[in-house]
């Protein structure tokens, strides 16, 4: 786990000048790789490569960044790690002409072998990690900008004062000479509706995010910097399409092959030359993941989990307990309101661009705790997207199927009835839901899920509709965002509508969301958040769920044997039970929630009123200051609950201070 920047320009003549802004540049990702640094600079051809590195495989210098290739043709540097690179090279001594004298153990050197060998598609295909990858060809003057499939690992890119500069994060970007882009409006109204800047953008114009499974080329052609070529070398779409063609039809041989593979997979993964442990939460995900890693380990695997002082929110004894069962060297780290809300003044650094996921505050707190002991921790994201774990996947299509039945005027009143009802009304039917069912089936926060709803059913006309519904905010307030006048924002050559369901023939509501979260939340949401949270500590975080094998697995698995019920993870769970008693895992899912609500009410308030001050806002001219204020002063009075919208607001709003200060 690492961080690079870099340039590729034609306008900077001085080799002393290129490796001063590099430097300036690769200063700016140091959280990302503390141990060692490097540069790699070609005044010729214009150029430069920097890297910061956070050493896991080979300590030694043999693993130094930039690295060039054997033949000299190649320079690589590269961010994450390529689990399988022991395989791969011994594929590759199997079909060299003569056995490849390997100067020591990095995936690294692996990987630019494997360039030399069979290019980079072939290569990119064969390599089983998380990874970005800036690979100069000396030979062909070409620049290659690569990325996982799921892009686990960042990677930007775009042009600044005509020159093309690229990195792990934005940061860097900010110190290349005079950027001035400005503040990408299409970017903030995709931000508001979803909480995240959604891939290919950045919150900037001209800068864009290399898509997860693709590369893009670059070159000077004329004088010009011109992208040459963009390529996606792997797609979820074909991966679900043919896997779909060979389904399991008995579930005692799919739960056997699936136990199977997460070992195998768990097994690559925990490779390292360094301490590594787990998040613990106590959840399904988690608990499996920490199950077969001490399965297969000879001593006590370190876990860790974050407990917090309001119950409502605290999972660290239902962990705990999973610990004492599995035998792990568990370590807690209680924290306080006031220790949470600590972070928040921090935020618009770690993230480098808007992000408001709330439980990016306890994520990096279970981050920095865990890097006290360990380099690398293994996570159990990733299990509700291709498991099927959201509550969305099972009453969105029961919802969509009553309500498709009354006409569309009809549900744009039922809307606005249920924004009329107290919210205490639905606490009270909440109560009364969790007194009647049984634990493992229980609500959690009703009327926030109800309000969400009957906000939007005023514009939902299909099923594809209600899911985006349920993953954005703002969707009732078009005009939030201030068009700027005569603003015209290129996109990329390759750019494709955002989160087209229609990509792939999928009648099963379900899947049709366990899709779209694949290709949008999981990648933007769930991976930015650890990684920005767990770099900004530098640790490594690893996604065994993602594995190429198990993602196949998962969609030849019937949904039948995902889902039983309004009960997710059908599959998982019984893996699980392999390992944990039943008992010890079913319950009512409580995740990283935070009362930031009641927060912005309270101790957040003062901070909060400055950031949404009207005269703020209209001064500054990118939001409606209007809708900003009506939605602050409903949440303060206890009219509506508009967390999620506020906290969208303010974290754009917080980001937006950090600029003009930095």
């Amino acid at each position: 786990m690492c961080g690079y920047a870099g340039f590729l320009t034609n306008s900077i003549s001085e080799d002393i000048e290129m490796n001063n802004i590099l430097d300036g540049m690769s200063s700016e990702l140091i959280h990302r790789g503390p141990d060692d640094q490097g540069s790699w600079v070609d005044i010729n051809d214009g150029i430069a490569m920097g890297f910061c590195r956070l050493a896991i495989l080979d300590l030694s210098s043999a693993g130094h960044q930039p690295m060039t290739s054997k033949s000299g043709r190649f320079v690589v540097t590269y961010n994450g790690e390529i689990y399988n690179h022991n395989h791969l090279r011994e594929k590759i001594n199997n079909e060299s002409i003569k056995k490849y004298d390997w100067l020591g153990t990095s995936d690294t050197e692996t990987l630019l072998a494997a360039f030399e060998l069979w290019g980079i598609s072939k290569t990119l295909k064969n390599c089983i990690g998380m990874f970005s990858i800036a690979l100069w060809d000396i030979e062909e003057k070409t620049l290659t900008l690569a990325r996982d499939r799921f892009g686990e690992k960042p990677l930007y890119y775009g042009m600044v004062n005509h020159s093309l500069v690229y990195g792990s994060e934005l940061k860097p970007f900010k110190k290349f000479p005079h950027f001035k882009n400005k503040v990408s409006r299409r970017s903030l109204r995709e931000f508001l509706k979803y909480n995240y800047v959604p891939t290919p953008l950045s919150i900037y114009q001209d800068i864009f995010k290399i898509e997860a499974g693709s590369f893009a080329q670059f070159k000077l052609q004329d004088k010009k910097i011109k992208q040459i070529s963009y390529e996606k070398y792997w797609s979820l779409e074909e991966v679900i399409l043919s896997c779909k063609e060979n389904s399991y039809s008995n579930e005692s041989n799919a739960i056997k092959d699936l136990e199977e593979q997460l070992i195998q997979s768990i097994k690559l993964q925990m490779q390292s030359d360094v301490p590594l442990g787990a998040f613990l939460s106590g959840g399904v995900d988690s608990s499996l993941i920490v199950s077969i890693m001490q399965k297969i380990s000879d001593k006590p695997i370190k876990t860790f989990t974050v407990g917090f002082e309001d119950s409502e929110f605290d999972e660290s004894k239902f962990a705990k307990q999973i610990a004492n069962h599995l035998g792990t060297d568990h370590k807690e780290l209680f924290v306080t309101s006031d220790e949470v809300r600590s972070i928040i003044p921090k935020i618009p650094k770690i993230y480098d661009e808007p992000f408001a996921d709330f439980s990016q505050i306890p994520t990096h707190i279970v981050c920095k705790a865990a890097r006290e002991h360990v380099t690398v921790a293994l996570s159990g994201d990733a299990g509700d997207e291709i498991f099927a774990g959201y509550n969305r996947y099972f009453w969105g299509p029961s919802l969509w199927k009553k309500l498709q039945i009354i006409p569309f005027r009809i549900r744009k009143v039922l809307g606005k009835i249920i924004l009329i009802l107290p919210k205490q009304a639905w606490f009270f039917l909440e109560k009364i839901i969790n007194f009647f069912v049984p634990a493992n089936r229980g609500i959690n926060r009703l009327n926030e899920k109800i309000y969400k709803l009957g906000t939007r059913l005023s514009w939902i006309e299909s099923i594809d509709d209600l899911y985006f519904s349920l993953i954005s905010e703002w969707q009732d307030a078009p005009g939030i965002v201030i068009a700027e006048n005569n603003q015209k924002e290129l996109l990329p050559d390759n750019f494709m509508m955002l989160n087209n369901v229609n990509d792939i023939n999928l009648e099963d509501p379900t899947e049709r969301m366990m899709y779209q979260d694949s290709n949008g939340y999981l990648q933007d949401d769930i991976l930015c958040k650890v990684d920005r949270a767990a770099m900004a500590t530098s640790l490594e975080t690893r996604v065994p769920f993602l594995d190429p094998e198990i993602v196949k697995l998962s969609w030849r698995f019937p949904l039948k044997m995902k889902v039983q019920g309004t009960l997710g993870k059908k599959i998982l769970r019984k893996v699980l039970y392999k390992y944990v008693p039943k008992n010890l895992i079913e319950r009512p899912k409580v995740g990283f929630g935070l009362p930031i609500g009641d927060w912005l009410r309270g101790p957040l308030k003062d901070w909060a009123s400055d950031l949404l001050s009207p005269k703020r806002i209209q001064q500054e001219g990118y939001l409606n200051q209007d809708y900003i204020n009506q939605a602050w002063n409903q949440h303060l009075t206890g009219k509506r609950d508009n967390t999620y919208k506020l906290w969208s607001v303010l974290m754009f709003q917080a980001w937006l201070e950090a600029e003009r200060k930095s």
